[in-house]
């Protein structure tokens, strides 16, 4: 769909001149995703690469681990007024499609997740269960855990690179101003995939399912950077997608750093220039590397 950006007019003041123009704003319009008819949850995104996110999102929930367990994902028909409920199936009539409903079909042998209160608040907010039940979902779920992948070693310097690369490859952002972003390297800091939305969650969903749908998960040879903080959300979708390390331009919270801690997850926060925190994981990092240059 190409509504990635709209246009509204704005006042404009500058140095005391008032003029009237045209501003491009990035658009943000609510996702509701259904799993096999059953609507699971809704979140705001910029449109586009809709399926990947839908398919992004139920990685990181632990429903989906491969090409193989997705049958198919579609838009639902019916999803404006004077049809049918929203809460209604995909193939209902009436309305017309305003793209923003997808019913994600599985495989007959994918296992459900549980439908109760708790689990839909978990998948709804993504950081509605706080501290050890949110550390232990996590844990207990994660199909390749960190720990056990081959060992990555990234330079300093390397990691230092990457923000100017992420910011130079930000078409929409550049446009707007308002976008997250989140990006995909590989260890030795080849550019795999990036992708652009008004939520920093959604733009990683975009991305790790767009890495199902190719059959590359799990992602245990590439480094995650987001153009924002490391909040415990995207923590999570790192650790379900089996990336080995999470690097920010900006803080992580405490719940993200106590993710990486129990998971062996890598997290790099305060990414700017050629300094960086390391919250967790440094036997990743090449230290001696940045002591020699330092």
């Amino acid at each position: 769909m190409g509504r990635v950006t709209e246009r509204r007019k704005v006042i404009r003041i500058r140095d005391g001149v008032v003029s009237s123009r045209a501003d491009t704003l990035v658009a943000e319009e609510p996702l509701e995703i259904r799993l096999n008819g059953k609507p699971l949850a809704i979140t705001m995104r910029t449109p586009g690469d809709d399926f990947a996110l839908a398919a992004g999102f139920l990685v990181s929930e632990g429903v989906l681990a491969a090409a193989s367990d997705l049958l198919n994902i579609v838009y639902c028909a019916g999803a404006t007024g004077g049809g049918p409920s929203r809460s209604s199936g995909a193939e209902s009539g009436g309305g017309s499609n305003t793209y923003n409903v997808v019913d994600v079909r599985t495989a007959p042998d994918v296992t459900m997740p549980d439908f109760t209160l708790e689990r839909n608040v978990y998948t709804t907010s993504s950081c509605g269960l706080c501290g050890k039940t949110s550390l232990d979902a996590v844990r207990t779920t994660a199909r390749w855990p960190i720990s056990d992948t081959p060992p990555v070693r990234v330079d300093p310097g390397l990691l230092a690179s990457l923000p100017d690369r992420l910011r130079a490859a930000q078409r929409v952002f550049d446009r707007t101003g308002g976008l997250h972003a989140a990006a995909l390297f590989t260890e030795e800091g080849e550019l795999v995939d990036i992708r652009e939305d008004v939520g920093r969650h959604n733009a990683v969903d975009k991305l790790v399912g767009r890495a199902l749908q190719n059959g590359d998960l799990p992602l245990s040879r590439t480094l995650l950077l987001v153009s924002g903080r490391a909040s415990f959300e995207l923590a999570q979708k790192a650790v379900m997608a089996g990336i080995p390390v999470l690097a920010a331009v900006s803080a992580p919270s405490s719940l993200a750093v106590d993710l990486a801690a129990e998971t062996g997850l890598t997290l790099v926060g305060f990414l700017r220039g050629s300094s960086m925190n390391v919250y967790a994981g440094e036997d990743r990092i090449a230290l001696r590397a940045a002591a020699a240059q330092g």
